[in-house]
């Protein structure tokens, strides 16, 4: 059945004449009679009547109104559905991401998102980077947002901003009242890392051993709160992500020890499908994103 046969028809049941639901489609009168007449032929029934006053629908002709009358109402609903999609009065950002960004990043970005746009949805899926890339490939979110890469050609990525490791101790460590300390003298002290096989560790790892240092940790913990908390108890310092400590920081807990030749940055990269066209949430929410980073 020809869609537009249909709509033709509703609109002649409607207005009850040919020649009024002509005027109102701006068509002519005969060009809608032949599509209802090739409706007709194609259904094998007759739906109209024609009177000297207009029409009159058959039996039919009142069975195939109620479902042209219904699929104009879901038409109806569809397009606007599809403007407040345009207009951001409906829709989702799905956004995966690493521990580190979606606990420290995030938040104030998520924040100032619903402020503007509560009406779309905010999901957030917390993983390691191949896990959000395969997320990515399934379809399961729009972008993500991760320390690491693993290139592959079905992902294009873009760096969003430069995330700076920095050595923290207690409020009133030692280490503190001095200059700028020297990269080998912070390694003797107690060290306390992330564990075997976290990218950060690796990231700490590498700017060591390019100045021919290491440390051999006293306490290795799964997440960077766990390691926050035991600096503050005395256990020993470490590095973390400039972005973890911003309350610590603010409170004074913790403290940044200044070191002269060691400085540690990582860049932070933003994972979408190649090719793939963002929805129009997406816009805004990667301009707040760009602003916060």
């Amino acid at each position: 059945m020809n869609r537009n046969h249909l709509a033709l028809f509703h609109a002649v049941a409607e207005a009850g004449s040919v020649t009024r639901a002509a005027e109102q489609l701006h068509v002519s009168q005969p060009a809608v009679s032949k599509q209802i007449l090739e409706l007709e032929d194609v259904l094998g029934v007759r739906l109209l009547e024609r009177l000297p006053r207009g029409v009159r629908l058959t039996d039919a002709g009142r069975v195939l109104s109620d479902y042209a009358r219904r699929q104009n109402v879901v038409e109806r609903e569809a397009a606007r559905a599809i403007e407040e999609f345009r207009g951001l009065k409906r829709g989702r950002v799905a956004v995966g991401a690493s521990t580190t960004i979606a606990a420290y990043l995030l938040p104030p970005v998520f924040g100032l998102f619903h402020q503007r746009f509560p009406d779309i949805e905010l999901r957030l899926e917390i993983a390691n980077t191949r896990d959000i890339q395969k997320c990515l490939m399934d379809g399961l979110i729009d972008i993500g947002l991760t320390e690491g890469v693993i290139e592959t050609e079905d992902l294009e990525f873009q760096v969003f901003h430069q995330d700076e490791l920095v050595a923290i101790a207690p409020a009133g460590h030692p280490l503190l009242r001095k200059k700028p300390v020297a990269a080998r003298e912070l390694c003797r002290e107690p060290f306390i890392m992330r564990e075997e096989g976290s990218g950060t560790r690796a990231v700490v790892e590498r700017a060591l051993a390019a100045r021919r240092l290491s440390v051999k940790p006293v306490l290795s913990l799964a997440s960077t709160e766990a390691i926050k908390h035991s600096v503050v108890a005395g256990l020993g310092i470490a590095i973390v992500s400039r972005l973890a400590i911003g309350l610590e920081l603010k409170f004074g807990s913790l403290a940044i020890i200044p070191v002269k030749d060691l400085t540690i940055h990582r860049p932070l990269h933003l994972q979408k499908l190649h090719g793939k066209e963002q929805s129009p949430a997406m816009k805004p929410f990667l301009e707040i994103l760009a602003s916060r980073s």
